[in-house]
């Protein structure tokens, strides 16, 4: 039967096959949209809709990346299960894999350039949008502001995740995220007691979160003494969005929330008194060691 000649090779392409199943399963893999732990709404940003055609865009470039190989090689692949079971050689059969081959391998190179043009534009377009909204953000946070909050400042060998400046203070605000378990009935279990040196989740206890925070602090005070900034009290905060914090025996050098109303309670709390000149002092420093920390990193990998 001449069909089976035909029908056969494609045992051959069942590998191919599983590949490209996998990889259209995966296509969504990077997708950076988050929902609030508070209210399971998604987090909105400045510039949020160019982020989510900056994912799609993401999704499209891994897709044709990934695909591509897989229908390029299939033609090639059938081609020589049909010189297995071919009972004669039709050179003008081989010549159109081969052609079929090569219009594939061009058409994806070009699906490729233009995601990769896309995805430029889209990140120019996002990076003009994030230096507008920093901009306009000075309307209500200038400056002079006696509130200012920086983020992912980088410290020695990691990252602060946010600095905020007060009045009366500065706070080093870490964050970690923990999955809540279910217990027997399927209810969340949500409670986490602090201590000293641990914090007792439903079934685990950990002490790298306090002791992480305790390390952010002791860095951030030497480093603002460096900078003849001794005089400022620096307190750690450690954030737990979405888990029921019991504090009754948590240390007193760090303060362990959920997040929720955070701005509130860093505005209420008062580590002692700073001069005008000590606040904008702090101000500038952390200024100039985000920038100058962004321009090494600039120098050491360009293509950033």
């Amino acid at each position: 039967m001449a069909w089976l000649e035909y029908l056969l090779p494609l045992i051959f392409l069942l590998p191919l096959g599983a590949m490209a199943v996998i990889v259209i399963a995966l296509r969504n893999l990077h997708d950076a949209r988050v929902r609030s732990p508070f209210d399971a709404h998604q987090l909105r940003e400045p510039g949020q809709a160019l982020r989510d055609r900056l994912d799609r865009a993401f999704a499209g470039l891994f897709l044709n990346g990934a695909l591509g190989p897989i229908l390029i090689l299939a033609p090639l692949v059938y081609g020589m299960g049909r010189m297995l079971f071919a009972s004669e050689q039709d050179w003008i059969e081989w010549g159109f894999y081969g052609v079929l081959t090569t219009v594939l391998a061009l058409l994806f190179c070009f699906l490729l350039i233009r995601d990769f043009q896309r995805i430029r534009r889209l990140k120019l377009g996002l990076a003009c949008e994030l230096a507008v909204g920093q901009e306009l953000e000075r309307l209500i946070r200038p400056d002079t502001h006696p509130y200012v909050i920086f983020h992912d400042i980088p410290a020695d060998t990691y990252t602060i995740d946010h600095v905020a400046v007060t009045p009366h203070g500065v706070f080093v605000v870490e964050t970690r995220a923990r999955t809540r378990p279910l217990d027997a009935t399927g209810q969340e279990r949500s409670h986490v007691t602090v201590e000293h040196e641990h914090l007792r989740f439903p079934g685990w206890k950990e002490r790298r979160p306090l002791r992480k925070t305790r390390q952010a602090v002791q860095w951030l005070r030497q480093w603002l003494a460096r900078e003849g900034n001794s005089r400022v009290p620096v307190h750690g905060v450690l954030a737990l969005p979405g888990w029921v914090i019991d504090t009754r025996n948590g240390p007193e050098d760090l303060l362990v929330v959920s997040g929720d109303h955070l701005a509130e309670e860093l505005r209420k709390m008062t580590l002692g008194e700073m001069t005008d000149q000590d606040h904008d002092d702090v101000i500038h420093a952390l200024m100039k060691r985000a920038a100058i920390v962004d321009e090494l990193r600039h120098l050491q990998n360009p293509s950033v």
